[in-house]
């Protein structure tokens, strides 16, 4: 019998395929052979449309992270009818094997050229570009303005691995004041299962949109009639809200910060002094009078630090001092970028500034990244893309403070022990800064974390401290977001958790399921027992049947379903369904608290009820 038994196992594990890999999604920027074949594919759709539709004139056609667009001036607006025929066409352009060659040209030849095509937006283009001036063709039929790269031979692209995706609006230049223009978006890979594991995590983003979730679940809402681009918070999103602004204070206060609330509007003489009105002004609402002085909302909360900064005299013993502010600010959006949670006209920056010595730059920012790390992975972000960008052509400051700023920033990062990449001349003209992408549950990066050093307004305010020999020197100044704002975030965290919210953090922890009305009066003393405990319960009290009842909380991704019947109430306890283990069977009212507090404590990613406190035990 073991001889046998042996053998069947044997033969089950021969004929169990091994598990595969997972399909990597290489980004654009990572791999030179992917950029080739999407600004080539880009190239032959560009083909395409105009052999399918003469009148149509291209402008722009970049890669894109994950594939490629065209912009195109045509008289009628393109169908999903005509995706499919432009498709078609330039599966028949690959299948002809046609070359793709660099020409270098003159001015003068290359405008010639356009004329002949009849093509005004490549004329515009042209104007703008230095020597030399290079164009691509695509056989002997197709050309156009570009630096490349591209594949030498469209047979290097493989035709079941590409697809053209939607159709969008799009100005000319991003200019609403000119010409819209119809954006073609398509992507394109190295092979067939690459767009195949492409098309699956753009389903799953889908079944993760923020706004669909933030609908069905009664997170929060934006309403037309009090105006685009304002988050209303409904309860359950006000509490989870609520939740993580707590968490963010008291991390602050063991990071040894200070709170600051400061005005929703200023005169319009501060905005002048810290240079918004001068380079933000397009962002900024318009100003509203009152006392016969003009106000505007604030944009950023930057200049009201800087104030409290310059209400006293400083010295170098105070230093550094780090204020942190989560601080409501407007910025006007066009209606066509506005985007659910992810860009709106009103939102709250997780805001901090920290003003230091020059020789206290490395140690504050590595405090600044210990404690983002510390806060991400609250939310269960781990894998992070970190960009150092540093001094740009046009910029403020000696170049000995350039210097040292970004080696203080080079040297946090190397103690810290995070890989980064260098952007060189990719900062601002007021200091060198760190950028931080995290990677959420289905590989999207989003931009979140910033640090940024600021010789700026420093200087345009005037602020000093006394230094050890008695002279005044200029404190240097440490602008610090780790969400970006709480909105955005809300919604990064929404779509990386599909809704599906760790304990400590759901809006409704555990929902109490009376089978019969007779048990309702126990199911209100454990409801008060758990909220007494500082747990979010609360009671179905529908009177639907049992299935239903589940069935309803399952939907609102409850993490804890207690169902109480008769026997349950007996015996003080109730009969428990985890949303991560499934039914747990009758636990004691008691585990139940315990449990729930400890996870609220520790912020577990769900309860545990290994151990004592299941009846029959």
């Amino acid at each position: 019998m073991a001889g046998l038994e042996q053998e069947t196992v044997s033969s089950v594990a021969a004929t169990t395929p091994a598990p595969t890999a997972p399909v990597v999604l290489p980004k654009t920027s990572d791999s030179e052979n992917l950029l080739k074949i999407r600004h080539s594919m880009s190239h032959v759709m560009a083909m395409a449309v105009q052999k399918l539709f003469p009148q149509a004139q291209v402008t722009i056609g970049p890669w894109t992270e994950t594939g490629f667009y065209y912009d195109f001036d045509n008289p009628e607006p393109f169908t999903e009818a005509d995706l499919k025929a432009i498709k078609k066409e330039m599966g028949k352009i690959i299948g002809r094997k046609l070359p793709l060659e660099r020409i270098e040209v003159s001015r003068d030849e290359a405008e010639r050229r356009i004329k002949a095509q009849n093509e005004p937006y490549k004329l515009e283009i042209l104007e703008r570009l230095v020597e030399p001036i290079t164009l691509y063709t695509l056989g002997e039929q197709w050309w156009d303005l570009c630096a490349g790269p591209h594949v030498a031979n469209t047979s290097e692209l493989n035709p079941k691995a590409f697809e053209l995706e939607s159709v969008a609006g799009a100005y000319w230049r991003g200019d609403e004041t000119k010409a819209q223009l119809q954006r073609i978006y398509g992507t394109a890979w190295e092979t067939a299962e690459q767009l195949s594991e492409h098309r699956r995590r753009k389903e799953e983003a889908l079944r993760r949109d923020h706004r669909r979730l933030g609908k069905d679940l009664d997170l929060f809402s934006i309403e037309d009639e009090a105006g685009a681009g304002l988050v209303f918070w409904h309860p359950r999103g006000a509490r989870m809200r609520l939740l993580i602004e707590d968490f963010w204070k008291q991390a602050h206060f063991e990071g040894d910060y200070e709170l600051l609330y400061t005005p929703h509007v200023a005169d319009i003489s501060l905005w002048k002094t810290s240079g918004h009105l001068d380079f933000y002004a397009e962002s900024m609402f318009g100003p509203m009078e009152v006392d016969e002085r003009q106000y505007q909302l604030k944009p950023m909360n930057c200049p009201f630090h800087v104030l409290t900064y310059a209400s006293k005299l400083r010295s170098y013993r105070e230093l550094p001092i780090r204020w942190a502010e989560l601080g409501t600010v407007y910025r006007y959006e066009r209606p066509g970028v506005m985007h659910g949670l992810m860009r709106v006209r009103g939102f709250t920056q997780d805001d901090a500034h920290v003003f230091c010595l020059p020789e206290q730059i490395s140690d504050e920012i590595l405090r600044i990244l210990n404690l983002t790390e510390r806060i991400l992975s609250t939310f269960d972000f781990s894998n992070y893309e970190i960009n150092l960008s540093t001094k740009p052509d046009k910029a403020i400051g000696d170049d000995a403070v350039w210097e040292l700023a970004t080696k203080g920033l080079i040297e946090a990062l190397e103690r810290k022990g995070w890989d980064y990449k260098i952007d060189e001349g990719g900062g601002a003209f007021y200091g060198p800064k760190i950028d931080l992408k995290i990677e959420d549950a289905i590989g999207r990066m989003w931009q979140c974390s910033t640090i940024q050093l600021d010789f700026n307004l420093p200087e345009r305010f005037a602020l000093d401290y006394i230094a050890a020999d008695g002279s005044k020197q200029r404190p240097i100044m440490i602008h610090r977001a780790i969400f970006g704002s709480l909105e955005r975030f809300f919604g990064i965290m929404t779509e990386n958790y599909a809704g599906d919210f760790p304990f400590w953090l759901a809006p409704e922890q555990i929902r109490l399921l009376p089978v019969t009305d007779e048990v309702l009066g126990y199911a209100e003393e454990l409801q008060t027992q758990l909220k007494a405990a500082g747990i979010r319960a609360s009671i179905d009290r529908s009177g639907d049947r049992l299935g239903k009842l589940i069935r309803t909380g399952e939907q609102m991704k409850i993490p804890v379903l207690a169902v109480i019947g008769a026997k349950e109430a007996e015996q003080g306890a109730a009969s428990l369904r985890s949303r991560r283990d499934g039914d747990l069977g009758v636990i004691t009212k008691e585990r139940l608290i315990s449990t729930a507090q400890s996870a609220n404590q520790d912020r577990q990613a769900s309860l545990s009820f290994a151990g004592s406190g299941s009846i029959g035990e």
